[in-house]
Formats: C-alpha cells, structure tokens, sequence
C-alpha cells in the first residue's frame, strides 16, 4: 500500500574537538540504560546547541543515545525554532568524551531559521490537508511548523487527519502545507502498513502471565487482544482456563493470538541478544498485538504504538506469522531510531529494514515449521499462484520491485523500492549464485555483473542495525545507506576487513555509487594531489584531516562546489557567529618556495557600500603566534569561483596549522565557499 511522506537529502558534516559542553549530568560509567542516557544528555542540550553553534531560537530534544562500548555516544536530537516542531531538522551528534567528532544534519540543514507569521489561514490549510487526504475524515487539526525540504525551511502548517480508508486500513495522515502559497509540499502517515504471510508455527511456547493471560512479563510486557472485527480500540486480552493455546486452526481465535503472540515475543529476543535493544523503544516497554482486525482484511500494520493483524481472504488466513510480526516490529524500531520517511529513497530504505529484519527473526526462530529463508510472504497465497509477496535474491521476480538503485527508485511505492536494498541484503549474505536456503532454491546476480561472496547474515544484520541507529535519518538516500552501512563495517570489523570489503561489494552491485566511505588497509580517503601537502583538500571526504567548527565542510547544496560535491561553506548563517576550519601541516625545510592556494566564491546579501559587515580570513598558526594572510569580505562579492595565491615559504621547516576563519554579525549573511585547496613546496 503507498503512502507518501517527505522524500529528502541526509548530509553528514564532520568536525573534531568542536568544544563539547562540560558533562554536568554524566552518562551511566556501566550497565548502560538507554532512558537515563536520554536524560543525561538532554540536561545538556543547551551547552550542545551552543557547541554546534545553532541559532537564537533553536532548542534541541533528544530522541535516542546509542553508547559503544569505548564510550562513543551518538545522540540523536529533534529540533524546535521559536517554539515550533521543526519537521526534518532531526540531526546526529557523534562525541567521544568532550570532543564532538561528527555531526549528521538531515537534509544538510544546519540552520533553520523561518519568518514564523503565516499568510495563509489555519482553516484554509485544514481545507488542504483534508482534501488531500482522500478518504472520509473523522478528525482534522492542525498546527504551524518550520519544515525542511531538500533544499531550504519553510514555514508550513501540519494537517493531521485521521479516518479509515476504503480497505479498512486506518490513517493518521500529516500533510505539510506551505503556510504562504497554500502548496502542499509533502505527506506522511503514521499507520505503515506491510503483508506477510499466515504460516503456522507448530507447537510453541509463550509467555503468559497472572490466571493465564497473553501478556508476557519477562519481555516488557507484551501483550495481546482481540479485536473481534473491530477496527478501533484496544481489543479484548486474550485469557485462558489452562494455558493451553488454540488448535492450530484459523476457526479457533486463539490460534491467531498465539502466532501474533509468538512473533512477538521472537522479535523481542532478536533484538536483545543480537544487537542489544531493549524492546522496540530501547526503554524495556512492550507493546500491544492486536488481532482479528477488520472483515477479511488483507493486511497488517503498525500505527506507532501497536501491531495490528488482519483475518486474511475469507477471514481464514491470519497474517501472524513470524517475519510478519518481525516486519511490523521492525517498523516500530525504524521510528524510534532513523525515522525514515515513507517516500523517496528513504520509503524504500524504510520497508526494505523491515523485510531485512523479518527475514533474521525468522532465521534467528530456527523453527521447523517456519524455516528461515529470502521470500517475504511465501505463505498467504495473495496473488493465487503460491508465489510469495517480495524476493530478497531478485525483487523484480515480483513484476514490480527494481534489483537496482538508479535516480528513479524513489518515485516507487516503498514496497518496491525496497528492492534494491532488499537485493543488497542477501547479497551481502548469501553472494552471487544459486543456493537453496530453507528449502527454497535462490539465485541472485550483480547488477554490476561481479562475483561477490557473501559475509553472511548475521554480519550483515549487524551492519544494517548500526546504520539504522547511527548514521541515518528521516530524509536519507540510498547514497547515505551506502556511506553509513561502509562506515558501520569498519566501526565494527575493521577498514581492511573481509566484513567491510563485502558489504561495500554488495552495496556496488544494487548500483549505488561510490561515495567517501571506502574499505582499505589505511590509506587516505582523498589522499593529497600531485606535491600538495595537505590532505583532503577538495573537501571530498567530508571533515576528513581538518578539525573546527562542525558544518561548515559540506555537500549542502545551497551553495556549489567547485568541483565534486564539498566544499567549505563558512557563514551564511545570517546572524552572529565565528567558524574556523583548519589543518596542520609540514613545510619541509628544503622547499625555496611554499605556495598555499585555494579557491573562493563569495555571495552576500548585505547592501552594496562600503561598510565590512562579513569577513574571511586565511590564517597561519605558528605556536602561540596567528598571522592573517588575507582577509575577504561582504566587499569582495563574486558569485564565480576565483583563485587566490599566498606566499607562506617563510614557515619552512615548521609544521604549522593553515586555518580558514569566518565572522559574520548580526543580520543579513554572506556566504564564503573555499574548494580546492592546496600547499605546495618546490
């Protein structure tokens, strides 16, 4: 089933020793607890956004803390301006300690800053969300937000509108409507909806609780209901005489209560012993499966707090199986960590992590009666013929899903987007070529047509689960799937390990381009050019070998690169702030010239005159002594790269730090965007 919501762009930017604030609340030294690591670092939001140098209004929430084992934290952060839910401006702070190492703005946007008086009334923008909907509402409210799209913020309204479709599926749809033109620029629903197959699963054990009722007090809580061919409320606690469950039969209520059940606590299990979550919201909670939802309904969702399973055609197909409940799960997971849209490449990404982690519950269960395999919905029977709903070695064996990324791959439904992640998955696994895995015979191929062999599932689990909760946010590519996912192989595996070289092999063979992110034995990303000695010079690798502020080395594109796609991109806030990048490097004592260049486009809306308002300046830091080199100003306006070159062979023979500075006062910006750097001695 499609729904749509806010497609967009994850930009990483990097930075080192950016001036943590002091841990006043300090997270807990052992035994990890994800819910006091939360409030610890939310005590610090504050001293946070004042490190990351937002903007007067900006407040920031945290939303989840993931702790490695060395110590290093990534903290994910929603946003407000002036009060207002900033609607992707989600962003990940990575710091070890004091120093802030990395930080993830989604969509690239660092500052969010919006004139926040609407022209459009809020009744008019109801109107719009509600005929945008396309179904019978029973509610409609709404509320200003600032929110991101690819390219800038704006200020919308979020219409929240709530009813049920024609195929009893339920909705909770946002659209987000331009609060000036009325444009409805994006939607998103909260009920993500998946099928799956009914399989049953034999003889199992659950966890029950009190005078045997379906809620399991080991795992949170887990419970579930029945809701009797209702599509609304909680439903009825499943309870029984003697603890004995169903008859394997669809004609018995219990029966699907028992799979859902089942499913559910599997999903549970996975989840802790393999990647260490503590239940869906990482806060030891359970939550509610509802079953016997609707009339003969097709289908089962998640809707942010719940798990809901339909009867199936004729009301004789339950869809409670275990990648079932793994899928529907999962979803609950995606929201709580990455949050990925539900269009776009982020869609796909969204239901293929889904599939992905189904699949590993299934595997992880090793029941005989449900072994594990790469089909999605072998089971049910949907289309008549017994094929099953999706193919993990070859989506496109469906008719619809794609094997391979291309620029087009967004603009699917996220059932069939999901494919070349899916295809990624088991490639990564399993490899090229035929095998037969539960049973079943599977056979994949490369896009690229190359050989890859597999580093198995549990690697590839593992990886995928990292990027989830570190590296992706709302609005992430498949392009950022592949940088996070390389990155995550070696934070777990190593830069020259099998693990990282296979998983960036696989992510090649779906077609996605190479970025930054590379496996290897230790070479530099961008190593320097030619004679140049600094490294990383064209920005290509992000904040690779210069350290500063954070954000302002990026691949935003509201100002171009030169070439590539960085660049360092100083001011442009339009309001009071300093920035500074910077790299150390040594002249060598023999050079009889050093020449230090660097490209620079400078755009300003300050008025033309004759008063400096911005400044950037080129710096060398000699010890304890700062010499300015150059200094370029709101003056120096030219909207086409232009070439500059400083005389620096008096530092020869020290190892100096060549450092970019930026002012800018209180209103209006200039934007000083420096690429192609280079010191060269001869």
């Amino acid at each position: 089933m499609a729904i749509v919501a806010a497609a967009g762009l994850a930009t990483t930017f990097t930075a080192s020793n950016a001036g943590a604030a002091d841990r006043t609340a300090p997270l807990p030294a052992s035994g990890f607890n994800q819910p006091a690591a939360v409030q610890a670092e939310q005590a610090l939001t504050a001293q946070t956004a004042a490190a990351l140098g937002l903007g007067t209004g900006e407040q920031l929430k945290v939303r989840d803390v993931v702790k490695d084992a060395d110590g290093t934290e990534y903290v994910r952060y929603d946003r407000t301006f002036n009060g207002l839910k900033v609607v992707g401006g989600d962003l990940i702070v990575k710091r070890k300690g004091e120093s802030i190492g990395q930080v993830t703005y989604n969509r690239g946007a660092k500052a969010v800053a919006v004139a926040t008086k609407p022209t459009l009334s809020q009744s008019a923008a109801l109107t719009k969300g509600a005929q945008a909907a396309k179904f019978k509402a029973t509610g409609n409210k709404g509320q200003l937000v600032v929110f991101v799209t690819p390219t800038k913020p704006v200020l919308a309204y979020e219409v929240v509108t709530t009813g049920v479709k024609a195929d009893q599926t339920p909705s909770v749809l946002h659209s987000f409507v331009d609060a000036k033109s009325g444009a409805v620029l994006a939607q998103d629903d909260e009920v993500k909806t998946g099928t799956g197959n009914s399989m049953y699963s034999g003889t199992v054990s659950i966890g029950t609780s009190g005078s045997y009722t379906m809620s399991d007090p080991t795992r949170g809580g887990n419970y579930t209901t029945d809701l009797n061919g209702s599509t609304s409320g909680s439903g009825t606690t499943f309870t029984d005489a003697d603890d004995t469950w169903g008859t394997g039969a669809a004609s018995n209520r219990q029966t699907a209560g028992v799979d859902a059940h089942y499913g559910s606590q599997l999903t549970w299990d996975y989840y802790k012993n393999v990647h260490g979550r503590n239940g869906i919201f990482n806060n030891g909670q359970g939550a509610r499966s509802r079953v016997h939802y609707g009339n003969a309904y097709v289908n089962a969702f998640w809707d942010g707090t719940q798990m809901t399973y339909g009867d199936g055609s004729g009301n004789t197909r339950p869809l409670t199986s275990i990648d079932v409940a793994g899928h529907e799960m999962s979803h609950g997971v995606t929201e709580a960590t990455a949050n990925l849209d539900y269009s776009g490449d982020a869609g796909g990404l969204n239901e293929a992590t889904s599939d992905i982690f189904g699949t590993a519950v299934e595997f992880s269960a090793n029941n005989s009666s449900d072994p594990g395999d790469y089909l999605i919905g072998e089971k049910i029977n949907i289309n008549g013929n017994g094929t099953p709903l999706r193919y993990m070695d070859k989506p496109s064996k469906d008719g619809r899903s794609v094997d391979c990324w291309s620029t087009s791959t967004g603009g699917l439904d996220p059932h069939y987007s999901s494919g070349p992640l899916n295809h990624w998955f088991y490639l990564a696994s399993e490899g090229t070529g035929s095998k037969v895995i539960g049973g079943v015979t599977h056979s994949s191929t490369a896009c690229n047509g190359a050989t890859i062999t597999g580093v198995g599932r549990d690697v590839a689990a593992k990886v995928w689960y990292r990027t989830l909760s570190t590296k992706l946010s709302s609005g992430s590519t498949y392009k950022d799937a592949r940088e996070g996912a390389i990155n995550s192989a070696k934070e777990l595996y190593g830069a020259d390990s099998t693990q990282c070289k296979g998983i960036e092999a696989a992510f090649s063979g779906i077609s996605v381009p190479a970025g930054a992110a590379a496996c290897g034995g230790g070479t530099d990303p961008e190593p320097p050019t030619g004679d140049n000695l600094l490294l990383n010079p064209g920005f290509e690798s992000g904040a690779v070998n210069w350290t500063g502020t954070s954000g302002p080395i990026t691949n935003n594109t509201g100002r171009p690169a030169r070439t590539g796609t960085w660049k360092l991109w100083l001011q442009g806030n339009g309001r009071t702030t300093t920035e500074n990048v910077g790299q150390s490097v040594a002249i060598p004592a023999s050079a009889t010239t050093a020449t230090l260049s660097f490209w620079i486009r400078i755009d300003t809306a300050e008025t033309t005159g004759s008063t400096v308002y911005d400044t950037a300046k080129v710096q060398v830091v000699d010890g304890s002594t700062t010499t300015t080199l150059a200094t370029y100003s709101n003056l120096n306006k030219n909207t086409s790269y232009v070439q500059k070159t400083l005389n620096v062979t008096q530092y020869k023979g020290k190892t100096v730090t060549v450092k970019f500075v930026g002012q800018e006062d209180s209103s209006l910006q200039t934007s000083f965007v420096i690429d192609d750097t280079s010191l060269t001695a001869s």
